[in-house]
């Protein structure tokens, strides 16, 4: 299991993230319009550093949401290899079959 501070942080990351993204994808137009002056690109560029560093959807980290885990992560599963062989083993995962012999 991770540490829970770890995974705390996550999660205030995804919200930040979550309650950013209009504002940062509004700003990020502006900055990629070449028609617009560069001064007011310039601006744009200001704005978005007095963004939180944490509103970046770069920052957040994919971790299992079984155990925490942040390496050995399947996308499609949301959990990492580890999780996904014990419930693999205990039969939870529906068309997973564990070969052992």
């Amino acid at each position: 299991m991770a540490k829970k501070s770890a995974v705390e942080k996550n999660e205030h990351r995804r919200k930040l993230a979550k309650n950013y993204s209009g504002k940062r994808a509004r700003l990020k137009a502006l900055v990629q319009n070449k028609e617009l002056p560069i001064e007011e690109r310039f601006a744009a560029v200001l704005k978005l550093a007095e963004l939180p560093r944490n509103s970046a959807k770069v920052r957040i980290r994919n971790r299992c949401e079984v155990t925490g885990r942040p390496r050995a992560f399947y996308r499609k599963l949301k959990m990492s290899r580890i999780a996904l062989r014990e419930l693999g083993s205990q039969g939870q995962v529906p068309g997973l079959v564990k070969s052992s012999w």
